[in-house]
């Protein structure tokens, strides 16, 4: 009962529709790092509209829709607060590490079905490794068109070219002097004036010495903002990395350290093989943490 004024009255609690959620941090060293994910589950009839306004409502980079879970698969959306993907890295290897901690599924190679296909997902005990689409490499952007769209100069880029690169979403792959990674900052109307058809983004990379490197990607799905953990970046890195022969033959691992800016230390273990001097498959792969569940309304 609820008293209002003088008056006492019956409280009445419409019947709400829930879905049950898991939030969880991929390519995280620990809780609390990496990129955070909501994933929703038995959400197979949710609309699109729905689907919509539940990943504004989490307003995370990404969340996503599970649906069709069973005999080692299942099937997949992926939405920013702006768009559905057809494919995306950190979503790939949260979902299906946490459908498989829940019990969902056994450990070991996945199917996801999402806009893109049927992609492979390996899940060990702390994380997966999501194997990429087909190859994509195509021209891209004028590296020092590119450099000044992300608020950097011509002499901070190496010269390499910045090709359009991924295995599902493509992103531009601008290769940095050491030094200049802090200084970015993106100018949203450039980049959509360079870069009107790259729905992945744009990755910067500056290179190591070794098989480790740093990245910082601006995510064309997220209005150009910054992303601190991306896995379909991540295997573009890998493509561009052979494309520009600074790997062999055979299959390449490296790292890639991303999400300081942010405060969300991110790492990612990539892989890239190489046949006759060409990139035939990409891998990511990065510990997945849980960090909270609950149950969220169906909106209307």
């Amino acid at each position: 009962m609820i008293t209002i004024g003088e008056a006492t009255v019956a409280a009445v609690t419409p019947r709400t529709t829930e879905l049950a959620y898991e939030v969880v941090d991929v390519f995280a060293p620990r809780p609390f790092t990496g990129n955070p994910l909501a994933v929703v589950l038995d959400a197979g009839e949710l609309s699109t509209e729905q689907c919509q306004a539940l990943a504004l409502e989490f307003h995370l980079s990404e969340t996503t829709f599970v649906s069709d879970v069973g005999d080692g698969g299942y099937r997949v959306r992926i939405f920013t607060t702006d768009t559905e993907l057809p494919f995306a890295g950190h979503p790939s290897v949260g979902t299906a590490h946490t459908l498989v901690r829940l019990g969902l599924l056994p450990a070991g190679v996945l199917r996801q079905e999402c806009g893109v296909g049927t992609v492979p997902v390996e899940v060990t005990a702390d994380g997966a490794r999501l194997t990429g689409g087909p190859v994509q490499l195509r021209p891209g952007p004028s590296p020092a068109d590119l450099a000044v769209a992300v608020g950097l100069t011509a002499d901070d880029v190496t010269g390499r070219p910045a090709h359009l690169v991924g295995c599902g979403i493509e992103f531009a792959q601008l290769d940095l002097r050491p030094g200049a990674l802090d200084r970015a900052r993106p100018d949203r109307r450039a980049l959509d004036a360079l870069l009107p058809d790259v729905l992945g983004g744009v990755s910067l990379l500056e290179r190591g010495p070794g098989p480790e490197h740093t990245v910082r990607v601006f995510a064309g799905g997220l209005s150009w903002e910054e992303d601190p953990a991306t896995g379909s970046a991540a295997l573009g890195t890998g493509v561009w990395l052979a494309a520009e022969g600074l790997v062999g033959e055979g299959t390449s691992a490296h790292r890639l350290h991303q999400g300081a800016v942010l405060r969300r230390p991110s790492v990612l273990e990539g892989s890239v093989t190489v046949v006759d001097g060409r990139a035939v498959r990409a891998t990511v792969a990065g510990v997945v943490h849980p960090v909270a569940r609950g149950a969220i309304a169906v909106p209307a």
